[in-house]
Order: structure tokens, then C-alpha cells, then sequence
């Protein structure tokens, strides 16, 4: 009996994780298909940017919202709130790039490499399912650091510092891809709309460090 019991627990937990993923990726492209139509909207209507501290306390309220509700009905449209402030936030700084000369190409190889990155390594973690839970406090301490430098740079001109920046974000970011993935295969994840945040989260800030790279390296001066 206790072999049968144990043979039937773990179907029911593949189960349950495999719902969770097909979950989080249909909610994901429904949210990155919303964020890019409120992003559209934003950069056709030439949207002015919206205040940091605006941005800072209305993407957190509405975090600590999903968070207070991830296992009710209203973490839905909380959800889709936060994605569609995040990409009509970015709108601006899309226009920023596309006034250059050869601002399309700047941000469609950005868009392209950020949909190549990601998918590379989520059909990694899916397939080969490694555990990357042991990258958990490199990544936070990486983040860390990254938000330290960020708020520093807001006070202090170093040359080459956002440049830096940017390229530990592409690497810390695509770290937390794999660390999330991973956490959902092996059920440290089982609430998608949390999943589908933090993936969200790392895919927005893949592309804007992407855009930041490529637009260095495709400058003219």
C-alpha cells in the first residue's frame, strides 16, 4: 500500500505542475500581447513620461496588490493593471529610440533578441529540468547591487556606468528566466499569476537593457 500511494501522488503532482506551466504561459502572452497594445498606444499618442517616483509607487502598490490577492479572482485584472501601466510607461522611452536615425532597427533587434533569449532559455529549463534553485541569492544579491548602482548614478556621473548596468542586467535577468522556470517545474512555484509576474518582470527588463546595449553599439557617434 505504501508503494501504491506514493505511485499515485506523484502523477497528481505532475499534474499540477504541468497546469501551473501551461497556466503561466498562456497568462504571460496574453499580458506581453496587452503591454505591447498599451506600449502602441503610448508611443502613437507621443505620451509624455511618467514621473519616477510616480512609476516606483504605482508598480509597487499594484505588486503588493497581486501579491495580497494572487489566490482570488481580482489578482486577474491586477495583473493585467500592472502589465498594461508597465507598457504604456515604457512607451516614451521606445519614441526616445525610434527618433534616431535608426531607432526601428534598435528596437526591433532589441524586441527580437528578448523573445530569442527568452524562449532559448525556457526551452531549456523546460526540457532538461535542472534545478536552478542554487542561483536564488546570486540573483538577489545581483539585483541588489544593480538597484544600489542605479540610485547612485542618479546622484554621481560615471562615465560608462549605465552601460555596465545594462549588460549585468541582461545577465541577471536572464538568470531569474531560468531561476523562475526552473522554480515552476520542480512546484517551488504553484500560483501562475505570481509566475507570471516574475516573468514578465524579467522579460520587461531584458528588453530595456537590451534596447540600452543595442542603441549604444548601433550609434552613430
Amino acid at each position: 500500500m505504501p508503494i501504491r500511494q506514493t505511485v499515485s501522488a506523484q502523477p497528481q503532482s505532475a499534474a499540477l505542475t504541468n497546469k501551473v506551466i501551461r497556466n503561466t504561459y498562456a497568462l504571460l502572452s496574453m499580458t506581453l500581447v496587452f503591454s505591447a497594445v498599451c506600449a502602441l498606444v503610448s508611443v502613437s499618442s507621443a505620451a509624455a513620461p511618467i514621473h519616477p517616483l510616480l512609476y516606483i509607487a504605482v508598480m509597487i502598490g499594484l505588486l503588493f496588490a497581486i501579491q495580497w490577492k494572487r489566490n482570488s479572482a481580482v489578482a486577474l485584472p491586477l495583473t493585467f493593471a500592472f502589465t498594461g501601466f508597465s507598457g504604456y510607461a515604457l512607451g516614451p522611452v521606445i519614441n526616445y529610440y525610434l527618433s534616431l536615425s535608426n531607432g526601428a532597427e534598435i528596437v526591433g533587434t532589441s524586441l527580437g533578441l528578448t523573445g530569442l533569449i527568452f524562449m532559448g532559455l525556457s526551452f531549456y529549463a523546460l526540457t532538461t529540468r535542472k534545478d536552478f534553485s542554487f542561483m536564488r541569492g546570486f540573483l538577489f544579491a545581483g539585483l541588489l547591487v544593480l538597484i544600489g548602482v542605479s540610485l547612485i548614478g542618479l546622484f554621481v556621473d560615471i562615465s560608462g556606468l549605465q552601460l555596465a548596468m545594462a549588460g549585468a542586467a541582461v545577465l541577471i535577468f536572464s538568470g531569474f528566466i531560468l531561476y523562475d522556470t526552473s522554480s515552476m517545474v520542480h512546484g517551488g512555484e504553484t500560483n501562475y499569476i505570481m509566475a507570471t509576474i516574475s516573468l514578465y518582470l524579467s522579460i520587461l527588463n531584458l528588453f530595456t537593457a537590451l534596447l540600452q546595449l543595442v542603441g549604444f553599439f548601433s550609434s552613430d557617434d
